[in-house]
Parts: structure tokens; sequence; C-alpha cells
């Protein structure tokens, strides 16, 4: 094992290309072989400092911003040396590429990044992939446990860009979910205040009055008499939002097994189910600066569709008024900013 490397208390100044992060996501890039559950203690416990003062995980820093990182240690070995040639099944999981931006059709049980005990997550992964890229970063996230579109960032200009259409949602994502019991008809719109705790790094999400407003809207697909498949565009990008408000409305995700129903799992299991019952199939939104649309959909994974067919009367029958605004098509690759 290699000896973890000390670095002493430095002092960095926001420049134009690093402005628009959240000082958490900033302080995880920059702290390598760290663990993350330290990272949110030295925010917590006020070591780290913004302009001399105390600041919040979510702040977003800016330009010109003078940011104190306190003596940290970090792994001598912060990611496991990988051969290219072991992460090819992960490049042929990149469903649209161009020159600001990648769509990875995301495997569920792979984290968007590592930390918090995983070891490598898919920004460690498509980085050792694209060395070249150097501001390659995530421009959002997903659940461990959840599939489908990832959006990832080529350029900083372009996170910039994505990260303030999601801040005005005019990010169109929509989702998958089989849900426990019979969801009514037609459009459902669930909107309640979610407020997350973070506990070593860990979110934990409940519904309550001090929260942020989160705003979903749940279309029914089809039901038989012990679950609902149906597809969800969310208004807003809250942590664990459709799992939390589905259990909220009593209806929790088939596989969750941090706010679903046990009972309900284990009947699921029996049909086949080995993960959550959410798959992020779809995204678009339109590029401010062009005015052209980028729209990309990835279909239900085999084993989401098997466990359907083997829940009676539960068929993914997707009808047309259910598509999203832009006409969301698998692209082919494009090998513009390779």
């Amino acid at each position: 094992m290699e000896p973890a490397l000390y670095r002493p208390v430095s002092r960095i100044v926001v420049d134009s290309e690093t402005a628009g992060q959240r000082l958490d996501n900033f302080l995880l890039a920059s702290l390598k072989g760290v663990p993350r559950s330290h990272v949110y203690r030295l925010i917590r416990s006020g070591q780290v400092r913004v302009n001399s003062g105390r600041t919040a995980a979510s702040y977003r820093i800016k330009p010109g911003d003078e940011i104190r990182i306190p003596p940290t240690r970090q792994s001598g070995q912060s990611l496991p040396k990988l051969e290219p040639g072991g992460l090819r099944w992960l490049e042929q999981r990149i469903v649209y590429e161009d020159a600001r931006l990648l769509v990875l059709d995301k495997p569920a049980g792979l984290a968007v990044h590592g930390g918090s005990g995983v070891a490598l997550g898919c920004i460690e992964a498509l980085r050792s992939l694209r060395p070249e890229l150097k501001g390659m970063e995530l421009a959002h996230r997903l659940d461990r446990a959840t599939s489908g579109c990832l959006l990832v960032a080529k350029r900083r200009s372009a996170l910039r860009s994505i990260h303030a259409l999601l801040r005005e949602g005019r990010v169109e994502k929509r989702y998958f979910a089989l849900l426990k019991g019979a969801w009514p008809e037609g459009k459902t719109r669930v909107e309640v205040p979610l407020v997350t705790t973070h506990r070593e790094g860990e979110a934990r999400v409940k519904v309550g009055r001090a929260g942020k407003l989160a705003t979903s809207e749940f279309w029914l697909l089809d039901r038989s008499r012990e679950a609902s498949f149906v597809e969800i565009s969310i208004g807003t990008g809250r942590t664990h939002q459709i799992r939390v408000q589905a259990a909220h409305t009593g209806h929790p995700v088939a596989g969750d097994d941090r706010y679903g129903d046990r009972e309900f799992n284990a009947r699921l299991e029996r049909h086949g189910l080995r993960r959550m019952f959410l798959h992020a199939h779809s995204v678009a939104f339109t590029w401010p600066d062009t005015g052209a649309e980028l729209a990309v959909s990835v279909p239900l994974p085999e084993e989401l569709k098997r466990v359907l067919d083997a829940v009676s009367e539960v068929r993914p029958k997707v009808r047309a008024d259910r598509a999203p605004r832009h006409a969301a098509s698998r692209r082919p690759k494009s090998g513009a900013g390779r």
C-alpha cells in the first residue's frame, strides 16, 4: 500500500473556468484520495472557508472567491490504475457524443463518481478512457441504483450552460418506474417540499415544510393488481426526488431498499427483480447559444423488461401522447470532439 500524502493548508482563488460549481463538488475534485465523508466534515465544521467565512456545501463558487482548504491527508493511490481496454464495455454505453458533451447509458449499480466506499465511478472511468479531456465533469447525477441517460460535459463552458438550464427547469428528463399498487389514471402532479440531510456524506430525504419544493408529473402507462408501470417527468432535480415522492403517495418504487416497501420488494424479487425499477429513459433540451435541440433516449434494460413480462397484466405500452416534447430517439454517436 502506498503511503498517504500530506497536503498543507492551501488557498485557491476561483477563476472563470472553475466558477459555477458547488463547493462540495469543487473540493471532491480537488482533494483526490480524501474520503467523501471527510470532505463534508471539513465543510460542516467550518475548516473550509470561502472569503474567510463559513459556507454551505451547496454554495456555488464565484470568480474571485478565495477558498481556504485546511491540511489534509490524501491516499497515495486515489484511484486504481486501470488499463483502458478493461473499460471498453463502458465506452460502448456512450449513446450520444458531440464536441460539448456525451450521454452515457449508465448501468444500475455503478455510482456516478467514486467515494463513500466506491473506488471508481462513471466520471473516473470516463476520464481514464479519455485522458485528453481535462474538463470532463458530470452535468447532473443519477442514483447508483438508477440506470439510464447521464449527461457528461466535456468542456467547462458546456457544464455552465447545462447547469443554467437545469436551474431554470429547461432540461426535460423522463423516467420509467414500477410502483407499488394501483396508480390513478391519467396525469398526476406531485408537488411537495423535500428536506435533505447528510450523515457522513450519505443523503437521506423526507417530506417536510422546511424543505425545497420538488415537482414531478406521473403518467400511468399500465397496471396490474399489485403494480403500476409509469412514466415520470421531473420539473426539479432534488436528491432522491422520485423515490421519496412515490413513497410519500403510498406507491413506492419497486426494489427501493431505502424508501420502499419490504414485502412488496420481496414479491417482486420472485418475479426476477434484482435492482430498483427506475430508469432515466430520455433527456432533451435546447442549447441557448445556438437554438439546436438535443434529444436522446435509451430503452428499458432487458432485466426490467423481463420483470414486466413476469408481472401479470403489466406491459410497457408507451403511448404516443406520452412522448417527450422533443422527439427523443437514440442517435448515432458522433466523432466530433474526440
